[in-house]
């Protein structure tokens, strides 16, 4: 697809070497469009931003890169959004650095729809991952969007569950859009292509560099009403998508789990400092003030789910031995429970020889 004039000046300038998104939209306030911003003198650009930044404007962008966009729009179902196109989302006009331009895979009109961020630890347990596709799940049917980051672990879950539910999901990722990272969620990042919708703010051809993670995290909040943490450590990077939306203004929820679990301290610091702790979906429904709506309630204990044994294990990480002495039952007997509830999903192995309970 060959780049109408206006198109083809927004990427060209999203290209240019060292303008940044700020610079760019101060140039856009001053200029008023990116053709205008080409065509000015560098005098009249440096009176508005760094002198070497007005220096690189109106240099021609790469060939490569913009036969690349235009080859790339030819799917009917990717768009490249400005500031200035209507169907930009309006959430994002509201955060102090939106992306002036925006690559858009599968349903663009999602951007526009009351969505919720739900994210997590891309190492969490199984357990974890089952509330996070479950509360996601929930919250579709209720209206919400689900937003995260296409990582492992929470983040693919709680896809799964805004997917399978009425509102969808949405996928905001740290690489172009002709990158799928990581390579495990391709199946996945196909079906919010097909179902969903996947956004980027960096060009065709962005590699997965580490510090566009933390960046898009800004997005991720930026675009919902509020953010679930589900599991993480105290270095998670979901919890810097917990400060900007906070941050925001947007309400942070926080499920909590077992003090023993380092995939709980970060909720638990969440908690402590004004997160509200939920247990249901319904808990984040009705602080967000949808009422009346139907969530579906949690499915009848498996038979052998009040088992004594199962009983002594709890919900806290513990390992054969002590569960042996706990419950006077042998440790060969214990070890074989445990085999047979894990291949009934009862509870999951954990590292260092230790089981947890995941309902």
């Amino acid at each position: 697809m060959d780049l109408d004039e206006e198109l083809e000046a927004w990427v060209a300038l999203s290209l240019t070497p060292g303008l940044t998104d700020e610079s760019f939209r101060r140039l856009l306030v001053a200029f008023g469009g990116p053709r205008a911003i080409i065509n000015a003198t560098r005098a009249e650009l440096a009176s508005v931003i760094p002198a070497r930044a007005a220096a690189a404007v109106g240099t021609p962008a790469p060939r490569e890169a913009m036969r690349a966009v235009g080859s790339w729009l030819d799917d009917p179902g990717n768009r490249v959004l400005t500031l200035a196109d209507s169907v930009y989302p309006q959430a994002l006009l509201q955060i102090t650095d939106p992306p002036p331009l925006l690559y858009v895979k599968g349903r663009v009109e999602l951007l526009n729809r009351r969505s919720f961020a739900v994210v997590g630890s891309r190492n969490g347990t199984r357990q974890g991952s089952d509330h996070a596709e479950s509360f996601s799940r929930a919250l579709s049917d209720a209206g919400l969007t689900i937003v995260s980051g296409l990582a492992l672990g929470i983040d693919a879950a709680a896809h799964r569950g805004g997917l399978a539910g009425a509102s969808s999901s949405i996928a905001v990722v740290g690489t172009g859009l002709d990158v799928v990272y990581p390579a495990r969620n391709r199946d996945l990042a196909h079906e919010l292509a097909q179902k969903g919708c996947i956004v980027s703010e960096f060009p065709l051809g962005t590699s997965p560099v580490a510090g566009n993670f933390p960046r898009r995290n800004r997005l991720i909040s930026g675009l919902t009403c509020g953010c679930l943490v589900v599991e993480a450590a105290l270095s998670s990077g979901s919890l810097i998508t917990a400060r900007l939306a906070n941050d925001q203004g947007k309400d942070v929820f926080a499920i909590p789990g077992s003090i023993h679990s380092p995939l709980s301290k970060g909720c638990h610091s969440l908690i402590k400092q004004g997160a509200k702790l939920v247990e249901t979906a319904r808990d984040i429904l009705e602080e967000l003030g949808i009422a009346g709506v139907s969530v579906k309630p949690d499915e009848p204990a498996p038979e052998g789910e009040n088992d004594a044994l199962l009983d002594a294990l709890g919900f806290d990480p513990c390992d054969i031995d002590t569960l042996s002495v706990r419950s006077g039952v042998s440790a060969e007997l214990v070890s074989a429970r445990l085999t047979q509830w894990e291949i009934d999903g009862l509870v999951e192995a954990l590292p260092g020889g230790r089981y947890q309970r995941v309902r």
